[in-house]
């Protein structure tokens, strides 16, 4: 994910090689995203899911996204191949001890470059039972994803589905964050255009237009109380609600062609 800014720049259109250059990379992705979902359970810790992330990652000739990735607000760079947030968490999360337990979720964000290009995707697990409304938030914000592969086709201003995605979530009662966002993907992990999860008539700037070649990360990121977020702590990394209810991320990069999206992180 990336941070909201104020103008939209012009995606690098990609080829058809390109393009399955980037599914590579991202069954990469999928394969690790896969194997946390087995791992998941109550006890065990987010160091665990990470160690295990690396393994498949090295084991794949593939480089961690992640790792290494400085920001101008953190005080480090990240040290891991995941993001694991849990919780109130909504992005950022760095793997540690902490040891999940029954109604938790975890959101694990991976990213990989493969070959010299560059996959994303993310998902929100549930560990054991939830509560009944929480698991509400997570079909609620895997749905928006959905809407919005659905809906991709050439020539069509994206705005017209971040409005879509930001109703199916403000209508079931939940919020949409603002300050982190989509973005494009291809040989860089994080390329234009910028792409929102919502629609502001004050960021007319931020739309764009469609168009076949364009590879991005969709990636909604959704709070059960206010949209607002903030940094958990001074290392400048885990960004949290602002009122500590529960948040939920889910993301696939996706290619525009002439037929709609093609999703490249699902493991075909």
């Amino acid at each position: 994910m990336t941070r909201m800014s104020a103008r939209a720049g012009t995606a690098a259109l990609k080829t058809n090689e390109d393009i399955q250059r980037i599914r590579l990379a991202g069954r990469v992705v999928f394969k690790v995203l896969s194997l946390c979902r087995e791992m998941v359970r109550p006890g065990v810790t987010t160091a665990e899911l990470n160690a295990e992330a690396e393994r498949l990652i090295e084991a794949s000739g593939a480089e961690a996204l992640f790792r290494g990735v400085e920001a101008r607000q953190a005080k480090f760079p990240f040290p891991a191949a995941l993001c694991t947030s849990v919780n109130d968490q909504v992005v950022h999360g760095i793997p540690s001890s902490r040891t999940l337990a029954e109604g938790d979720v975890v959101s694990i964000d991976c990213g990989v470059r493969l070959d010299g290009w560059c996959g994303d995707s993310a998902i929100t697990i549930a560990v054991g039972r939830i509560a009944q409304d929480v698991e509400r938030l997570l079909t609620v914000t895997r749905e928006m994803l959905e809407l919005a592969i659905q809906a991709i086709r050439p020539k069509m201003w994206w705005s017209e589905i971040a409005g879509r995605m930001q109703a199916h979530a403000e209508t079931a009662g939940f919020s949409v964050v603002r300050e982190f966002v989509g973005h494009g993907i291809g040989r860089e992990m994080h390329e234009e255009p910028k792409i929102p999860n919502y629609v502001d008539p004050r960021e007319k700037r931020m739309d764009f237009l469609l168009s076949e070649g364009m590879t991005l990360a969709i990636e909604p990121m959704v709070n059960m109380g206010t949209a607002n977020v903030m940094y958990e702590d001074r290392s400048g990394w885990p960004v949290v609600t602002a009122d500590g209810r529960y948040a939920a991320h889910f993301e696939h990069t996706v290619a525009v062609t002439a037929r709609g999206a093609d999703v490249l992180t699902d493991g075909r």
